[in-house]
């Protein structure tokens, strides 16, 4: 069985976590990933989890790039490469002496995604990027939490910036085919939280809104989010009236009580509401609460911890786990790609994912095809 990105070469020059997720899921898909590191290694390799979460299916190379021979190395990798991916400061790469044009040069068809924290100019280009704090800056923390604008539990600027670059790189891989050439694509931590405000984004843009905490209920559907039970909490989406008809008979509940009649009433009344559904739910355990919901036809859920979501029946038979082999660690758990194919069993395509490689475990083959891959080699 062949994979989508086979032969496919992406040189991953990224360090943390933006860069390597982006490089990470072209590599769950197929592509070959050098990684090339500094002789220190990736910043994310002191937290040995976070490293492991984001650079599976790749080959390790150390180098030296204020080193001219190895300078000449990367030179090298750039000439065979399909894709690079950088995630520097702006303006890093172009005093390591590999600016864009000496890229488009070395390789007119390589394309190259680059990853800032603030975009590529404009009065904060020069700032780092961190994952909170451009969750801070680009509104995100002030849609979530209760009482104070609270961080998104995982670091979703940093996701969203490597999902939104690995989307760039195929589209820009597919142009390649009608014109030979490759091409620069660009995007940042920030604009990747703006892109997903949605709805809470045109509050403020059509309707002159500014949006606020939403804790756990959403702010403009009513019932919708979660309410306690006697053993723990459940999730409830009433998205349309017909379903808040059939939530209130089974609870019984009157439906057109006062200030309960409209969606409008209800978000208005939003604290009634959830205190009038969870006095129905105060002495049932969240299991049958879930089954009376189920039964009535009304969208509902549990709120799981991960060791809860990792052994769920559902969660494994999509394949969103991975068993692979460490170097050093021996077999380990990984949580997997989100994609499949209709026509390959395994996740993102891949029969075998290779764990995350420690550092410069592929210096000698990576430099082994670098010569057997020389012209007239």
């Amino acid at each position: 069985m062949t994979v989508p990105l086979a032969d496919v070469v992406v040189l991953d020059l990224t360090r943390a976590l933006a860069g390597p997720h982006a490089a990470m899921m072209l590599g769950d898909l197929g592509a070959r990933v050098i990684k090339v590191e500094s002789p220190d290694g990736d910043d994310g390799r002191p937290v040995s989890t976070y490293f492991l979460s984001a650079n599976r299916n790749k080959e390790s190379v150390t180098l030296d790039l204020k080193d001219p021979d190895d300078q000449d190395v990367l030179a090298r990798l750039v000439e065979r490469a399909d894709v690079l991916i950088e995630n520097f400061r702006v303006g890093v790469l172009d005093r390591l002496g590999f600016p864009v044009s000496r890229l488009q040069e070395l390789n007119p068809r390589l394309v190259v995604l680059s990853i800032t924290g603030f975009g590529h100019d404009g009065p904060e280009a020069s700032r780092a990027g961190f994952d909170q704090i451009a969750q801070g800056e680009g509104g995100l923390m002030s849609l979530t939490g209760l009482t104070e604008p609270t961080k998104v539990g995982v670091p979703i600027a940093d996701l969203l910036a490597g999902m939104n670059g690995a989307t760039g790189v195929l589209a820009a891989l597919y142009e390649r085919e009608r014109t030979g050439r490759g091409r620069v694509v660009r995007t940042s931590l920030l604009s990747g939280v703006v892109g997903v405000h949605a709805y809470q984004g045109t509050r403020w843009t059509v309707a002159g809104e500014v949006p606020g905490l939403g804790g756990g209920h959403h702010p403009s559907i009513a019932p919708y989010g979660v309410f306690a039970t006697a053993t723990a909490p459940v999730q409830i989406a009433c998205g349309s009236e017909r379903l808040w008809q059939a939530l209130a008979t089974s609870l019984d509940l009157d439906p057109e009580a006062a200030g309960l009649a409209t969606n409008a009433e209800r978000v208005a009344h939003r604290d009634r509401l959830i205190a009038l559904i969870e006095s129905r739910l105060a002495d049932v355990p969240a299991e049958d609460a879930l089954a009376r919901l189920a039964a009535a036809g009304v969208p509902a859920g549990k709120v799981r911890t991960l060791d809860d979501v990792y052994t769920w029946d559902q969660t494994l038979s999509q394949g969103l786990l991975l068993d692979v082999e460490h170097p050093t660690l021996g077999p380990i758990q990984l949580p997997g790609p989100p994609l499949r194919f209709d026509d390959h069993p395994y996740a993102g395509g891949r029969e075998r994912h290779l764990a995350p490689p420690t550092l410069g475990q592929h210096n000698a083959s990576v430099r082994a095809w670098l010569e057997e891959s020389e012209p007239g080699a």
